[in-house]
């Protein structure tokens, strides 16, 4: 793919959780992407300009919009931005990245934390539009059941797409929940992707869970080409 940088607005932006929005634009026909990269986004504070890159949230299958998905901070960049109304000046410049995924593997492990779970969307509803042969298992841990981003869009892939399988866990249950409990470790691994040893597995979370996660999988034989992950933290 060969990156390209354009002006542009926001044409809609959606609160996913309380603390989380996607922020949507124009998709040019030009523009083109694989699921799971990455492109820069540039907002205006003022008379400045700030730049930070995000991965891409939306599937390459949704040819009307580009979106990426932010939990909102104390940092500037986030503050600007959670003030952003349709209509704003944005510039794009992308797509990076190569923590792809096009059905090139029979078996895949996809596990997240958080707002990591932005480029494994667009993998999985990528993979639900094509109707992909690949064997799907997403573990996604999040705090608490409010806190679990896509969890509705999910929801929908599982009924129309038989390949993927989805595991929301959560480290403070409440009365009602049903699901699983506590951080993503050897066991739950385990259980729920039996054939773990012949799975590729691509890792997005905050850094720390990230590397958890790469040790982890090391002590279960698992290493190498096997296990995929992003360099850099836009999500």
């Amino acid at each position: 793919m060969i990156a390209m940088r354009f002006e542009t607005e926001v044409i809609d932006i959606i609160q996913r959780t309380h603390n989380v929005k996607s922020f949507r634009f124009p998709r040019p026909a030009s523009f083109t992407y694989k699921p799971g990269q990455y492109m820069f986004i540039t907002i205006k504070k003022g008379p400045d300009q700030l730049r930070k890159p995000f991965s891409i949230s939306s599937s390459p299958t949704e040819e009307g919009f580009i979106e990426f998905t932010k939990k909102f901070t104390d940092h500037p960049f986030s503050m600007t931005l959670k003030d952003m109304k349709v209509g704003d000046w944005a510039a794009i410049d992308g797509p990076y990245g190569n923590f792809t995924f096009e059905g090139e593997f029979d078996r895949v492990g996809l596990t997240s934390g958080g707002v990591g779970i932005t480029p494994l969307r667009s993998i999985c509803k990528y993979c639900a539009d094509t109707m992909s042969k690949a064997k799907i298992t997403l573990l996604y841990g999040n705090r608490t059941e409010e806190d679990i981003i896509f969890r509705k869009e999910f929801e929908e892939m599982l009924k129309l797409y038989k390949n993927l399988k989805v595991v929301f866990t959560v480290d403070e249950p409440n009365a009602r929940w049903t699901g699983r409990v506590g951080v993503i470790d050897a066991g739950m691994i385990k259980d729920e992707i039996p054939d773990y040893l012949k799975t590729v597995f691509y890792l997005c979370g905050p850094p720390g869970m990230v590397e958890a996660l790469r040790k982890l999988l090391g002590n279960m034989g698992i290493q190498g080409d096997q296990i995929k992950t992003e360099n850099f933290q836009g999500y």
